[in-house]
């Protein structure tokens, strides 16, 4: 388990999975940090990548990522529920659109994300920010 600390954002390696949080995160315009993870999340968008996310309320999502915007809200497709025992009433849900404000976690797989290079940029731009 690696991780690494910059900002308001975590980044997490566990068993070949790429964990990426937020501490403190609200829905405010991309600027700065949440800026890079955008353009991050739409390299993403382009691949087609699966992805798992974690919401505040306990609840793991995983599915295509379709889309992300400005706000990190996150658009997925094909979905399926971690958990279906303890959410029943999302099995038949096939698309969703997910607020960014209550993701804690995005999972995804490691071998898509270049962790050096993304830790890199967040590291320059905290330094830009002080």
């Amino acid at each position: 388990l690696a991780q690494t600390n910059v900002g308001n954002f975590v980044s997490e390696q566990r068993a070949g999975v790429l964990v990426l949080g937020a501490y403190r995160f609200h829905s405010a315009p991309a600027t700065g940090l949440n800026m890079l993870f955008f353009s991050f999340f739409r390299t993403l968008v382009d691949r087609n990548v699966q992805v798992t996310v974690e919401l505040k309320n306990d609840l793991c999502i995983t599915g295509t990522l379709q889309s992300a915007d400005q706000f990190l809200n996150l658009k997925l497709a094909n979905v399926s529920v971690n958990d279906p025992d303890r959410f029943p009433h999302l099995l038949s849900v096939k698309n969703c659109f997910i607020r960014g404000s209550v993701v804690r976690y995005v999972h995804l797989p490691g071998h898509e994300v270049d962790t050096e290079s993304l830790q890199d940029s967040c590291r320059r731009e905290a330094k830009q920010v002080k």
